[in-house]
């Protein structure tokens, strides 16, 4: 199949909020006379105008508008084939994604998203994955927030310990630390689709519940055990902690990873993922306020009469910030890597995560954009299949999260064991 086509990336879902902080990063970064070739697309000619308009002013005309609906398979279909990769930014993905990655897949068009949906992934995985291969298409989910700074922390993290003790870390602690955002409209809508998806099919309890429910079929489980749901003390970094809400996706992604490396980092091996509140009687009460509210917010998004009463009060698909708001937020992330060196001892690497701008907006929209151009330009190992952001981009992608998106990837100490 050539590789000729006629745009390298098509941002679908250009006139949602999201997508148009990402057209906007996109122009503002690589602009119209680069060697990226681009265009976006989205249901509406007139609203996809606008967006080019309030984007690019006098360039406008200058920005190819594809007008496409997600859900026909003859628009999706156009739309891969005419392009190398397609970004997409429409969901919830289990309503509106399967076309398109089915059409991705057939066609050997690459694709990426920002989809925390981790029953629709495992839908896509089982449907399409044997598809992708035989064609060349690399699909990956979850270039957002959840799960970019996780997976390729992790990533970054087991490189560092390879590089200074010779050895992969048996064990991960990923650690959201002081962060500034809203939630985003779009996850509230995954969540409650989710919820509705449950009621007719109730497997996917099960299925949510499975630590390792993102794996290959038939690789063995590790020994991890359910996400965090209380207040619980981390000694290695002397602080409380609390659930963080993308860790039941952030915590099967990294698994996959390990799993499609055939267990590089091991079978045994375990990754948590929670918010560090700080220490003493103030970290507890915070853990401890964090930890119920997640417990309500379960509750009421369990039952169809507390659900429909929330909607209201959440922010909705389409929906986002103030500018102000996006600016000032940001992100920082520690990991620490706990494992043994090559001559058998206790050693470990700590390293940071960074990202400017609101977590689930600006930054999100920085580390789609550059998932997709990478996807398109760059020169990568891995062949046609479902992959995760660390396994399908790597290093690449850091280098360009590093030089382009405002993000950085910091080792912070290596030492041969943390005093608890």
């Amino acid at each position: 199949m050539s590789d000729e086509k006629e745009f390298d990336v098509v941002f679908l879902g250009a006139t949602g909020f999201t997508g148009q902080l990402l057209v906007e990063y996109v122009y503002n970064r690589y602009g119209l006379a680069s060697d990226l070739k681009w265009a976006i697309a989205g249901r509406n000619q007139n609203k996809l105008e606008s967006v080019a308009r309030n984007v690019a002013g006098d360039d406008a005309d200058s920005i190819p508008l594809i007008v496409t609906d997600s859900n026909s398979e003859s628009s999706v279909t156009d739309l891969a084939q005419r392009t190398r990769v397609v970004c997409t930014t429409v969901g919830p993905y289990a309503m509106y994604g399967n076309e398109l990655v089915k059409a991705c897949a057939i066609n050997g068009t690459h694709y990426c998203d920002l989809t925390g949906e981790v029953q629709w992934m495992r839908r896509m995985i089982d449907l399409y994955e044997t598809t992708a291969q035989s064609t060349g298409a690399k699909i990956v989910h979850t270039c957002g927030f959840d799960s970019i700074p996780s997976d390729l922390g992790v990533h970054f993290a087991q490189a560092e310990m390879q590089k200074n003790h010779g050895t992969y870390a048996r064990e991960v602690k990923c650690r959201i630390g002081e962060t500034k955002g809203g939630m985003s409209g779009g996850t509230v809508a995954s969540m409650m689709n989710m919820m509705e998806e449950m009621k007719t099919d109730p497997s996917l309890r099960g299925l949510l519940a499975d630590p390792y429910s993102l794996n290959p079929v038939n690789t063995p489980p590790g020994t991890d055990k359910q996400d965090q749901m209380g207040a619980s003390y981390d000694h290695d970094f002397r602080q409380w902690t609390a659930p963080f809400v993308m860790a039941a996706i952030n915590t099967r992604v990294v698994r996959r990873s390990n799993a499609l490396m055939n267990f590089i980092y091991g079978a045994d091996f375990k990754y948590t993922e929670s918010m560090a509140v700080g220490d003493g009687p103030a970290g507890y009460l915070k853990a401890m306020a964090i930890a119920g509210a997640s417990a309500l917010m379960g509750l009421v998004s369990a039952f169809d009469p507390t659900r429909a009463l929330a909607k209201p009060m959440l922010p909705a698909p389409g929906e986002g910030p103030s500018r102000e708001t996006i600016e000032a937020g940001f992100f920082n992330i520690e990991l620490l890597a706990k494992g043994l060196d090559k001559d058998g001892n206790a050693a470990n690497v700590k390293v940071k995560v960074t990202g400017d701008k609101d977590p689930g907006y600006g930054a999100t929209c920085k580390m789609l954009a550059e998932s997709a151009i990478c996807l398109a330009q760059d020169e990568l190992e891995t062949e046609g299949g479902v992959w995760t952001p660390s396994t399908a981009m790597g290093d690449v992608l850091i280098k360009r999260l590093q030089e382009n998106a405002g993000m950085t990837f910091e080792c912070l100490a290596v030492v041969p064991a943390l005093d608890n």
